[in-house]
């Protein structure tokens, strides 16, 4: 489908929490046809009250189907079947790349933007990311990511390339999780604490609340865990906040 018969008659359906953010960010109002049901809940996504506007799907294409989407945003996975009807239904179907690298996140924005028929709405995005990529700091200071339950950011991975450009060097974590021990004992220069479901009683949120965390001597730095979830472009807000916030 020609880029001119998408910006004429754009109508977009996304079928994932990671493919929302994409679609919420660069999509005008009344060109998304239905986002995830996810992306609707206020512990799961920042973009929650622009996604209560629209109609919500629990990432079935048949349940957008009656609102009849000129494009259809989906992200690996099952995702690939979903892409092979829609195209059969001949709606225009983009298979997101799930983020393994900060490269897949322009890659992402640059596809939407495609898809709505306007290259254009992906550039100040870009321009944030350049701007972070062009200015990472020579230094980076030894730091943890930390969630609930102690759960940690694996090294390699995206989520260490988006703390490298904050000035942080995520350091690596035996089975993805930091216990209170290695706090007590090996305390990073700098704790990134993930607020994600903080207000959520369950084991894992109290763990964060256990003195030796609260006592803890690093810096502490707080990040909204949801942004982190998909490690996609609401994480380039969250990385120019932690530069704002560190020394």
């Amino acid at each position: 489908m020609p880029a001119s018969a998408l910006l004429a008659a754009a109508s977009v359906a996304s079928l994932n929490l990671c493919t929302d953010e994409y679609l919420l960010l660069l999509a005008r109002p009344h060109e998304i046809a239905s986002v995830s049901f996810l992306s609707q809940d206020p512990q799961e996504s920042p973009l929650w009250r622009l996604a209560k506007r629209h109609h919500s799907n629990r990432g079935s294409l048949e349940q957008v189907l009656a609102k009849k989407p000129t494009v259809v945003l989906t992200m690996g996975g099952g995702g690939r079947a979903s892409s092979l009807i829609a195209r059969r239904l001949r709606m225009h179907a983009v298979d997101l790349r799930p983020v393994g690298a900060i490269n897949d996140v322009a890659f992402n924005l640059n596809a939407v933007a495609a898809a709505l028929g306007d290259p254009g709405r992906a550039q100040p995005w870009l321009r944030r990311l350049s701007a972070l990529r062009n200015t990472r700091p020579i230094q980076a200071q030894d730091a943890l990511w930390v969630g609930g339950g102690g759960q940690s950011i694996g090294v390699p991975s995206v989520g260490a390339d988006w703390m490298r450009l904050a000035g942080l060097t995520q350091r690596p974590v035996a089975g993805g999780r930091v216990s209170l021990e290695q706090l007590l004992v090996r305390p990073p220069a700098v704790l990134v604490q993930s607020r994600y479901r903080a207000g959520q009683m369950s084991r894992g949120t109290a763990w964060l609340n256990h003195p030796i965390l609260r006592s803890a001597k690093p810096r502490r730095l707080q990040v909204d865990g949801r942004a982190w979830t998909c490690m996609g472009p609401l994480v380039i807000p969250e990385i120019e906040r932690l530069r704002s916030d560190l020394p």
